[in-house]
């Protein structure tokens, strides 16, 4: 079963969408690539790969526009505009999306699955890390998590907050504490347009911290696009549902 909503969101001064599928199961928010939108992985066939994790009951997809990824690609404004709006962007997934999918799920705060590939990766990551009181893990599929490039590599404190590299290696007390029960899987392909170093990047700054984490390393024959997400979003859920 598909469902949809869209609201006004002031924190991102866009219209967002949050589509649903599936009609029990746990709660797995799965964040566009880059600028796509929350149908991208109904139409690149990714919800069929979990259709039957989505028709045994054992998981809801979720999905929503990527605002911040969009600029991200297209650049409107200055460097310090969009880093703004990937922190806003955040914060509405925070404040807005997972009350909304708690909502769904008749008022259960149930613990939420971060999943995403490339630049939806890096959000996956970038949720739980920020949120563990209410991401339970991350599946981070193909991550491209040094995002400073994106933004011709400007400091500020919306880079600083918005990305894990940046804030884990200052992050202590109860975040941690409970970031240490939390944990992350960082697959990737060894193919064409992969880096496996930003996984192992990743994860180095995730274990500094003693926050569970594992590298999968798919191999050579595994390329950054869809078909390789296919294989991999269904396994881990599997394993983690």
């Amino acid at each position: 079963m598909k469902t949809a909503e869209r609201w006004y969101s002031d924190r991102v001064q866009t219209e967002i969408n949050l589509v649903r599928w599936g009609t029990f199961g746990r709660p797995v928010l799965v964040f566009p690539t880059a600028g796509g939108d929350a149908e991208e992985i109904e139409r690149h066939g990714l919800v069929d790969a979990c259709g039957q994790l989505i028709a045994d009951g054992r998981i809801k997809l979720y999905s929503l526009d990527s605002v911040a990824g969009r600029a991200m690609m297209t650049k409107p404004g200055s460097p310090q505009h969009r880093l703004w709006l990937l922190n806003q962007f955040h914060d509405c997934v925070r404040r807005e999306i997972v009350p909304a999918i708690h909502a769904d799920l008749g008022g259960q705060e149930l613990g939420i699955i971060a999943s995403g590939a490339s630049i939806g990766a890096f959000n996956a990551v970038a949720m739980m890390c920020r949120y563990p009181d209410v991401f339970d893990a991350a599946i981070g599929l193909s991550g491209s998590y040094r995002i400073e490039r994106f933004y011709d590599r400007p400091w500020t404190r919306d880079l600083y907050y918005s990305a894990p590299l940046h804030f884990l290696p200052g992050l202590d007390g109860w975040p941690v504490e409970l970031l240490r029960q939390r944990f992350a899987l960082l697959a990737t392909g060894a193919g064409r347009w992969e880096n496996v170093e930003e996984s192992w990047t990743m994860a180095g700054a995730l274990g500094a911290k003693g926050i569970p984490n594992r590298v999968d390393n798919w191999g050579p024959q595994w390329d950054h696009e869809w078909p390789t997400w296919w294989q991999m979003l269904p396994q881990y859920l599997d394993e983690l549902s």
